[in-house]
């Protein structure tokens, strides 16, 4: 019950500098964690995150709460049971205090939104804590809930991850399953971990995967065992590219990322520079996809409510009426071809290491838009692995001389998520980092 209380307690006094939370749900909370209380004290079985505060991305369905997405045209829109991966938190012991900011139905990688305005970076508040699961990423930063549960559609979990310097995983398509997605087959989007650490990340990893009947992508895989990271990077063949794509990697980013693959060079990973082609024109495949879904899923609303909606996810309706179905085939073709040249990679390398973003986190005003070229170059390491499905991983690398965090991105083989988590704990071995500059945390205890 302290726990939770304290929890509670440091959500509402960081709010209003940092606007995390789209909803806390308290009163919930506090009942979940007596009745957690009792079942210790009566000795009753316990789950794997007994008692443990989490937080909820606010496009995730919690029953009976408003399901807002970040929007002004969902008012009144309450979500009549769990997602699926709530459900499975709360299961296993976890008490969701609330729900977190997000941009307009997840649309961009940095987080604001008409409904709850702007969220900030806890390192640096006129800084973008990343999106579009920015609200969880300043939580975890910010020393609130030491767990997430995040979204990734072309980088959201994984953004945020660095943005904030904590650890976010996309995992294989189909090994969190999403029940959720109107199009369960030709699927991008993923639900996943958010942690301070590797060792949390595979501990609520273990507790979200495994398969459910509504998505074909699970029903082949098996849900994993709770397993410790083993923290070693001995013999794993690492394909590091510092460039990525036609994009060039802001020179202190690199540095960074570049020194973070040196150490797991030092601690035995055997690295080699990595330049494909395949990873050229992705944008272009993904700006079909995801603009097209965009029109398909939230075109109605737009034309009901043409004053309330984002600007830039606007442009994103618009932009796919430009597209015909043949487009759209033609994307999904070089998706394929896209997933191969991958896996022809994974013949020569067991893991592929990128920087998570090409450039420190921006300004909160910076745009940030699937539709933007912006968000074209700055995540250009992300997107291409919701096309193909590999799992990866946002890891913190080190910190700009200004002081803020930049990640490092590890990418597996499809079902490879323990090497990542692995090389992770790995990196994170006798490193300690620090709090957010300007935050009293000692008042935390």
């Amino acid at each position: 019950m302290e726990l939770t209380e304290a929890v509670l307690d440091r959500a509402w006094r960081l709010q209003p500098r940092l606007n995390m939370f789209q909803l806390l749900t308290e009163e919930d909370a506090r009942r979940d964690a007596k009745a957690a209380e009792a079942a210790v004290m009566q000795g009753a079985a316990l789950g794997p995150l007994h008692g443990v505060p989490i937080t909820v991305k606010d496009n995730l369905a919690l029953g009976g709460k408003p399901l807002r997405q970040g929007s002004l045209m969902t008012e009144g829109v309450v979500a009549g049971a769990d997602a699926v991966t709530v459900a499975r938190a709360k299961a296993a012991g976890a008490i969701v205090i609330g729900k977190t900011t997000l941009p307009e139905f997840a649309h961009k990688v940095l987080t604001d939104s008409p409904l709850h305005g702007v969220t900030r970076n806890p390192w640096r508040p006129a800084h973008t804590p990343g999106g579009s699961s920015g609200g969880a990423s300043a939580a975890l930063a910010a020393g609130v809930a030491p767990l997430a549960i995040g979204t990734d559609g072309g980088g959201s979990i994984r953004c945020p991850a660095s943005c904030t310097g904590i650890v976010g995983l996309k995992a294989t398509l189909g090994r969190v399953p999403n029940d959720s997605t109107p199009d369960g087959f030709s699927n991008y989007s993923f639900t996943g971990p958010m942690a301070r650490n590797a060792a949390d990340t595979a501990l609520l990893l273990s507790v979200l995967a495994g398969p459910l009947q509504v998505d074909p992508w699970s029903l082949a895989l098996p849900k994993p065992a709770v397993r410790a990271p083993d923290p070693t990077a001995r013999g794993v063949r690492i394909g590091w590219i510092e460039h990525f794509g036609r994009y060039r990697t802001d020179p202190e980013v690199a540095r960074i990322t570049t020194a973070a693959v040196g150490l797991l060079a030092e601690r035995g990973a055997i690295v080699e520079p990595l330049q494909d082609p395949c990873f050229d024109d992705v944008y272009d495949t993904y700006a079909v996809i995801a603009s097209t879904a965009h029109a398909t899923r939230i075109g109605a609303l737009a034309e009901r409510f043409p004053a309330e909606i984002t600007d830039s996810l606007r442009t994103s309706i618009a932009r796919a009426a430009r597209w015909s179905a043949v487009d759209w085939q033609r994307a999904a073709d070089r998706r394929t071809a896209l997933f191969r040249a991958v896996q022809r990679l994974f013949a020569r390398f067991d893991v592929l290491a990128t920087p998570t973003m090409t450039a420190p986190p921006p300004l909160v005003d910076a745009g940030g838009s699937v539709a933007s070229e912006m968000y074209a170059e700055w995540a250009a390491c992300l997107y291409p692995f919701n096309l193909t499905g590999h799992p990866a991983i946002s890891v913190p690398a080190g910190f700009t001389a200004s002081r803020l965090p930049v990640g490092l991105q590890l990418i597996g083989p499809w079902h490879g998520e323990d090497a990542l988590l692995d090389l992770a704990a790995c990196l994170e071995a006798g490193r300690t980092p620090p709090w957010p500059a300007g935050l009293d945390l000692s008042a935390q205890g």
